[in-house]
């Protein structure tokens, strides 16, 4: 990563966030045990972020089943993180919803394929599938 981006360091951060930069942080913590989804929610509670944004390949928001295999799934527009929790949704691991709820940051999930949809999520239309602590 340090070849394409500076490392992490909080301060730095929330100082670029402060002077109006978009920040994008990458890759894992390279610690054992937490995976890249575990790290977006750590890095976003640091910097007390407003939102998560989850952009996908192969889907546009959250399903009740994978939807290239089940013809049945279902799309959610909104749910909670605990209902991702106990229904076992593939969103993102149990570490990070539970620190996403924990620390009331949402996380919208959709589409990276669809042109305009990383413009649309950062400007809060309605896209994909939203998560918050409370419905």
């Amino acid at each position: 990563m340090r070849q394409v981006a500076e490392p992490y360091i909080r301060r730095k951060a929330i100082r670029h966030l402060e002077k109006k930069r978009v920040v994008i942080f990458a890759a894992g913590t390279g610690n054992p045990y937490f995976s890249t989804d575990t790290t977006a929610a750590l890095r976003a509670a640091e910097i007390e972020a407003d939102v998560i944004l989850m952009a996908k390949n192969n889907v546009d928001g959250v399903y009740s089943a994978d939807p290239l295999k089940d013809e049945n799934a279902v799309k959610y527009t909104e749910l909670t993180y605990l209902e991702v929790i106990s229904q076992g949704l593939e969103v993102m691991d149990s570490t990070a919803s539970t620190l996403c709820m924990d620390n009331d940051i949402p996380l919208v999930v959709f589409s990276i394929m669809d042109n305009g949809n990383i413009k649309k999520a950062v400007l809060g239309e309605p896209i994909g599938t939203v998560v918050r602590r409370n419905g």
